[in-house]
């Protein structure tokens, strides 16, 4: 029985990391491993940020990695590049019982995106009505990276 779960549980995340590289080839099924297995440690970390650090320090920490080499992309690549993996990383965390509010996956995006090279804006926002509502999403120059709303305004940039 725990097997199957097991096994459930990994098709639905390979199903969520489905994104395909910039190059238009459809992600190999070990590609799709080693990219559900980052956003799982990423969630981790995450989590652990989030109960220990201030917010600004969380941040900090989701940025505080070595780069890899460089993607060898071009500037309007690393757009569609972010675009994906925010998009995998929504449909991953969306596929696992964990809290996928925006602050954690704002945080789990920054982090692979430093992982990467690729530079970003972490953005803070809120809306005041009809009910006070913070929110948190990613942007690279003037791409959303993750979904927002125009309703929110900007209180911090990092």
């Amino acid at each position: 029985m725990a097997v199957d779960v097991k096994v459930s549980v990994m098709r639905v995340v390979l199903h969520a990391v489905s994104v395909t590289p910039s190059r238009g080839r459809p992600l190999r099924t070990g590609q799709r491993i080693r990219i559900a297995t980052e956003i799982v440690a990423s969630y981790c970390a995450a989590r652990w940020w989030i109960v220990r650090l201030s917010f600004p320090e969380s941040v900090i920490a989701a940025r505080n990695v070595r780069p890899r080499s460089p993607l060898g992309l071009e500037e309007g690549e690393l757009d569609a590049a972010g675009i994906r993996l925010g998009y995998a990383v929504q449909r991953t965390l969306r596929a696992l019982p964990v809290d996928s509010r925006c602050l954690v996956t704002a945080l789990v995006l920054t982090r692979m995106l430093a992982r990467r090279g690729i530079k970003h804006t972490f953005v803070l926002g809120v809306r005041a009505q009809p009910r006070f509502t913070a929110h948190a999403w990613v942007e690279r120059g003037a791409v959303a990276l993750l979904p927002t709303e125009p309703e929110f305004q900007r209180l911090l940039e990092l």
